[in-house]
């Protein structure tokens, strides 16, 4: 791995203006915006107004699953939208009409192994894929089996300032989620979890 190579990091589920502020000055790379239901899900309007007032080189993502294209075009067009992260059953063709950038979420199950994973990935002509066990649920993936497949990989799922350091180590990941792991309420970061997190990060 190239040693000046650095995991970007994201932070997901933003809902508010505080906190995209604050997650920004701390240093994340890109922010998540959840427009699939969810208990941290945001309306169009909403997310607009937040991008609005972010500071420049802070890459906006929004989150969909199983969304009709239109709808995801027209989101992304109206709210400054600069990356579409996808997890439900988009095809290749879908992720290809994508008006943006395009990281398609890879649901890990316990049975999966690194070849069910590039298997999974087979076909698909994204910019990265997002490997997570549980679509926000803060559940964790056995790491290993992610080792040494060779596409830009993203890794999400149970992140924590406690243990972010280790899979980046482990994984040498394009770059790392976190949503539930720097949460004080759902949908409200806690500026100490998220100052760790990303310390831990750039520790690396």
């Amino acid at each position: 791995m190239d040693r000046h190579f650095r995991t970007r990091l994201k932070i997901c589920g933003v809902t508010n203006k505080e906190d995209a502020i604050m997650v920004s000055n701390l240093g994340a790379d890109a922010i998540g915006f959840v427009f699939a239901e969810s208990k941290r899900k945001i309306t169009p309007d909403k997310a607009r107004e937040i991008i609005r007032i972010l500071p420049p080189f802070i890459t906006t993502v929004g989150i969909f699953m199983n969304t009709a294209l239109s709808e995801v075009n027209e989101i992304t067009e109206y709210a400054f939208i600069d990356t579409v992260q996808l997890h439900g059953k988009e095809t290749c063709e879908y992720c290809d009409k994508v008006n943006r950038k395009v990281i398609k979420g890879i649901h890990v199950n316990e049975n999966d192994t690194k070849e069910t994973l590039i298997e999974k990935m087979q076909n698909y002509s994204v910019s990265a894929f997002i490997l997570d066990p549980g679509r926000g649920s803060g559940k964790t993936f056995n790491w290993d089996i992610a080792r040494g497949i060779d596409k830009p990989l993203i890794i999400a799922g149970g992140l924590t300032p406690d243990n972010v350091k280790h899979v980046i180590r482990d994984l040498h990941p394009y770059g790392v989620d976190v949503s539930t792991g720097v949460e004080k309420d759902y949908g409200k970061k806690d500026k100490e979890k998220v100052k760790r997190f990303i310390e831990e990060v750039r520790s690396c």
